[in-house]
């Protein structure tokens, strides 16, 4: 903010224009005398560190060949059978779990210290050493990868007789979005529930988007698909869990709504909530109570606030 000037008033401001310093482009196109010579540095930098590392030299690109910048992921360009995970949280849970089929594994040497993996480590599955820029290549700008690509096949989804001695799941009627559905699990596995179940349509596929949110949870929770959502909760209704799902305007309050040693958590899309036959479906409607001007959260904070809510009811029943 301009001194004297109060947010938002631009009443008598002269704004100077200055015409930005042209820059050189990866094609070797001159900008101005400085940038020419800070250009060249970087790019006699960038060659040595690539000779170094065994790499060829970078080829000049065009803005046509350039990676995608809009969210093309590689994972969603791979065949259905494949899936690709990066980031270093993600591809070390993936790596130590046992039911998680690996086909390759791209790494800078940066990735592969701090993955704690030697470069002549014994692996079941091929490793490559590239550069950062490679996997850029691969991923497009907008990945976030830590400098570590896996190639894997999909996870088998269990079924939902596989819920065990579980006490704690959580529902997701039609939640779509990939960040929120891998944030949803982080928090459930951070609360210790078994499983989360999600249905075959209009849920997130399994990708390096929803494995990146999830922080590494994806390999340390059963996700498990059912058809119908509705038949699914009467069936772990009749597993014996009390099913709460949660809604803005439910009758009662969610710490209060908890009842029997197995809670099923049911959360809705951001928007549309749960849908009217999931309503109709479940023991019981809870709200979360917030005494501030904003009555409702991200679907994704609410998870975790009904996760830590359903846990202090478990624990008093044991009495932890």
């Amino acid at each position: 903010m301009l001194p004297g000037k109060a947010d938002g008033d631009c009443t008598g401001v002269i704004l100077a224009y200055k015409p930005p310093m042209s820059k050189d482009d990866e094609t070797g196109a001159a900008g101005s005398n400085r940038d020419t010579h800070y250009a060249k540095l970087r790019r006699a930098h960038r060659d040595a560190k690539r000779e170094r590392e065994g790499l060829a030299p970078a080829q000049p690109r065009s803005k046509r060949n350039m990676p995608a910048r809009k969210g093309s992921l590689y994972a969603d360009r791979g065949p259905a059978d494949t899936v690709y995970l990066y980031g270093l949280h993600t591809v070390r849970a993936a790596i130590e779990n046992p039911a998680r089929a690996i086909r390759s594994l791209k790494a800078t040497r940066n990735a592969l210290m701090r993955l704690e993996i030697a470069e002549d480590a014994a692996l079941p599955f091929p490793l490559e050493m590239v550069s950062p820029q490679e996997i850029d290549r691969l991923l497009g700008d907008d990945a976030v990868h830590q400098g570590v690509l896996l190639e894997a096949q999909p996870l088998v989804p269990r079924p939902l007789t596989d819920l065990g001695d579980a006490k704690l799941i959580v529902i997701l009627d039609q939640v779509t979005d990939p960040h929120n559905a891998g944030a949803i699990m982080r928090s459930a596995v951070a609360f210790g529930a078994g499983a989360l179940v999600t249905t075959q349509r209009h849920s997130p596929q399994e990708s390096g988007v929803l494995a990146k949110s999830a922080s590494g949870a994806l390999e340390m929770i059963d996700h498990i698909e059912v058809r119908n959502l509705a038949s699914a909760i009467d069936d772990i209704k009749a597993q014996g869990f009390f099913t709460v799902g949660l809604d803005s305007e439910g009758p009662a309050p969610l710490e209060s709504g908890f009842s029997g040693g197995r809670i099923a958590l049911v959360l809705g899309a951001e928007g549309k909530g749960l849908r009217q036959k999931t309503r109709e479906t479940v023991d019981m409607l809870a709200r979360l109570d917030m005494p501030g001007a904003i009555k409702s959260l991200n679907v994704s904070n609410a998870a975790a606030i009904a996760l830590y809510a359903a846990c202090q009811h478990l624990r008093s029943l044991t009495g932890d």
